[in-house]
């Protein structure tokens, strides 16, 4: 390999990997933890933050294997190493196999039930969702089950426990990930269609149905965060900061929301597809900072 040809290889993996999108999962699984314990060590963490970047990275690269040739077809992914050729589908299944199997050795070393988590996070989003994504809107909320496994993969790390508690942590984030794909799916849809995805609620895109049922889901939110606040007997989860700072945030999420469902523009699904990206952390960041022992 040339020097020269080195920095082009790393941001195509950086691509192939979506090391940008890594860094959300890992964090809310880094969040989970501290939910499950106070501390953590060296090598558990990067175990947890190195097999979870691994981990993330090879799921979207057999995305994107399974995908060249609907990305192709987009404009958004078209640039994409796949579809231009500048990595071999060969080079792809290396890369993306390699980074699987030393993601999975690394959660399966923090713990048998983490690796397992992260095997089937791994499983229903190459197997399942990804040949779905074509073929139903359904695929939604099949994609919804492995983006909710990261905080309770990182609790489950920590405590080596199922349970109740990180049961309410995947409840949180399955929930948020709804109005979350559908802002993304409303900004895209034109794109999207090139490709022959339909992801919106309704088959037929964006339309008041598709946007009040974003807004109804983008509701749900609210009373999803309050669940480890809520959790029964004497020792809930979090105390009254994170209930109160749940409900604000989830009201101002609404609001773009509400937005999109009143006037059904492209620039309303943007702002709610932004203020996802900030509700989830303020809500997970704040439960580890309000955590009751």
């Amino acid at each position: 390999m040339s020097a020269a040809s080195t920095p082009t290889l790393f941001k195509d993996l950086a691509v192939l990997f979506k090391l940008r999108l890594g860094t959300f999962v890992v964090l809310s699984a880094v969040l989970g933890w501290f939910m499950g314990k106070e501390s953590i060590g060296l090598i558990p963490f990067l175990e947890l933050t190195v097999g979870g970047y691994l981990l993330t990275g090879a799921s979207n690269g057999f995305n994107q294997i399974l995908e060249k040739d609907a990305d192709s077809k987009m404009e958004r992914t078209a640039g994409r190493p796949l579809p231009t050729g500048r990595m071999s589908v060969r080079n792809a299944i290396l890369w993306s196999t390699s980074a699987g199997i030393l993601g999975l050795a690394a959660l399966f070393n923090l713990g048998t039930r983490a690796g397992l988590l992260g095997l089937v996070a791994i499983g229903s989003y190459v197997l399942a969702y990804t040949p779905l994504k074509s073929r139903s809107g359904f695929s939604v909320l099949v994609g919804a089950i492995p983006g909710a496994i990261p905080p309770m993969l990182g609790y489950v790390a920590a405590t080596g426990q199922f349970g109740i508690e990180p049961g309410t942590l995947f409840a949180v984030q399955f929930m948020w990930q709804f109005p979350h794909f559908w802002a993304i799916a409303w900004v895209l849809h034109d794109d999207y269609l090139k490709a022959g995805y339909r992801l919106l609620p309704f088959k037929e895109g964006r339309t008041a149905a598709s946007a009040r049922q974003i807004l109804f889901y983008t509701m749900l939110c609210i009373p999803a965060s309050l669940l480890p606040w809520a959790l029964p007997g004497e020792a809930p989860m979090v105390g009254n900061i994170a209930f109160l700072v749940a409900i604000f945030s989830g009201f101002a999420f609404l609001v773009p929301a509400i937005r999109l469902w009143r006037g059904l523009e492209v620039k309303d699904a943007r702002q709610l597809m932004f203020a996802s990206f900030l509700y989830l952390p303020i809500v997970q960041l704040t439960y580890v900072l309000d955590k009751i022992p």
